[in-house]
């Protein structure tokens, strides 16, 4: 049990955390502009389009949110590997980027959502001997670096090759330089599908995860506010108008 003292520190601190959270909402709204971190190198979620403007799921879903919030939205785009790094850092508000929700990450960020759920999936070119999961302690994996499934082939023993994102993944499978990929389901055949990629996948357990938008921790007004708009979204049809547009299929 805590003390009389005790418990009037810990309220003195919840006072103070009420302030800072209700500082940075402010501080949002003051600006009028919502910041908004993602990759830019995640077809069909995320990427930079012929005009160089990022397009895609993820932005769409990101400026509606910060529409509903009476906002602006202004889209960065930055390295996945040190992506939480910068939200930490505060050079932007939140990252609508296909993150999985994670409880690693969990105890670092906030998590709003998830927005969409997939699965991890691994894909070879047709034809390849590689058609078992057990035999890829003898592969080159491609993996995106700083990804969750960067961390699960590397758990397995695998011999792993990181790059920038799906694009990158893509033309190296392509071109043999590595013997499968490991990426998110949805993503990779959407996007092998529009460049007319032939591929294979391997069959595996595994089980759908959610993908979030993160934020700085501390911040529930902001969340609550980020969680109503995204909610609100799905129940009047916008969200699956978004997700037709870009995925093809509602994803949630």
């Amino acid at each position: 049990m805590k003390s009389v003292a005790a418990a009037g520190i810990a309220a003195m601190g919840l006072g103070l955390a009420s302030v800072a959270v209700a500082e940075e909402l402010d501080t949002i709204k003051e600006k009028g502009v919502l910041r908004i971190a993602m990759s830019g190198a995640y077809p069909p979620f995320n990427f930079v389009n012929d005009q160089n403007e990022v397009v895609g799921f993820d932005p769409a879903i990101g400026v509606e949110i910060a529409k509903r919030m009476g906002l602006e939205a202004e889209i960065i785009t930055t390295n996945w590997d040190g992506i939480i790094g910068g939200l930490l850092a505060n050079k932007y508000d939140a990252i609508v980027g296909s993150m999985t929700i994670t409880e690693e990450r969990d105890e670092v960020v906030d998590f709003v959502g998830p927005y969409y759920t997939t699965k991890r999936a691994i894909f070879t070119k047709p034809g390849s001997e590689f058609t078992s999961i057990d035999q890829l302690g003898d592969a080159e994996v491609g993996v995106t670096l700083g990804e969750t499934h960067e961390e699960w082939a590397r758990e397995r023993g695998w011999s792993v090759r990181t790059y920038k994102g799906l694009p990158e993944l893509l033309l190296e499978l392509e071109n043999g330089r590595v013997d499968v990929i490991v990426n998110d389901s949805i993503a990779a055949i959407l996007a092998m599908g529009e460049k007319g990629q032939e591929f294979e996948t391997i069959e595996f357990e595994t089980e759908e995860f959610g993908a979030g938008i993160a934020i700085r921790e501390g911040n529930p007004a902001l969340a609550a506010e980020m969680q109503a708009a995204l909610d609100a979204m799905m129940e009047d049809g916008t969200y699956v108008d978004i997700a037709m547009e870009w995925i093809g299929a509602d994803i949630r």
